[in-house]
């Protein structure tokens, strides 16, 4: 396929805007990345987060056998993961959601399959992260994942001009809610070493403290690299441009 053809596509798929391209088939590339390998790998992370969280709920609910805490936690990390992440891939991380998706038009049969392959991916991916020991190592990467699902409403929501919207201060109070139910009892669920500082200094208790700086800013490293080569607009991604 030519350029000049490629190009075409992208106009008729993105409404047929035209802007100034430093070259067309830069652009392809762009277009390209973002119309079918972007939402795949949006699947595969936000369907990892959902399911992180709504492991790590279930576990933590122990014995007890209310369904609160879980259904609050599920529904309401799967309400922020399509608010964060929905403008790109269209927020299924369910392959039944991506096949009626398909049935009712809004998703093209070309990306079934490798929807459904992210997910099922994503879903791996997040339970093993949830089955990590409650010990230290499981505090660590339960401080990181919660976190990174924070940073995450608040650069997508209020930075990437692409997913952008006015309910990110919304999406950022619940992403401190939905960590507070999953992994509460397993780290604290801090995501803030300023949190972990003040209490720390005033009560002089420094057990574990290192977790708090270690676990939080692991995942800032881990998001800007996501938003910067993988899931941020044009603007905001360092490749893979296409303008």
């Amino acid at each position: 396929m030519s350029a000049e053809a490629a190009a075409s596509i992208c106009d008729l798929e993105f409404g047929g805007v035209q802007v100034k391209e430093p070259s067309e088939g830069g652009r392809w590339r762009g277009c390209w990345y973002e119309r079918f390998v972007q939402p795949c790998l949006v699947e595969l992370l936000g369907s990892a987060l959902f399911i992180f969280i709504g492991c790590l709920s279930v576990i933590e609910n122990g014995t007890d056998p209310g369904l609160l805490q879980p259904a609050l936690a599920h529904g309401l990390a799967l309400g922020l993961v399509i608010a964060t992440l929905g403008s790109i891939s269209g927020g299924h991380f369910n392959p039944a959601v991506s096949l009626a998706a398909m049935l009712v038009g809004g998703l093209h049969l070309m990306m079934l399959l490798p929807y459904w392959t992210s997910q099922l991916r994503g879903g791996l991916i997040g339970a093993a992260l949830a089955k990590e020991p409650r010990q230290v190592m499981g505090a660590v990467v339960a401080e990181i994942i919660l976190t990174t699902l924070l940073a995450l409403a608040v650069c997508m929501g209020t930075i990437n001009e692409k997913t952008q919207g006015p309910l990110a201060p919304f999406s950022i109070g619940f992403s401190v809610t939905v960590d507070i139910l999953a992994g509460g009892a397993v780290s604290g669920a801090c995501m803030n070493a300023a949190c972990a500082f003040g209490p720390a200094v005033v009560a002089n208790h420094w057990d574990f403290h290192w977790i708090y700086w270690l676990g939080p800013l692991l995942a800032s490293l881990l998001v800007g690299v996501l938003i910067r080569f993988f899931i941020g607009d044009g603007k905001t991604r360092l490749i893979l441009k296409g303008r």
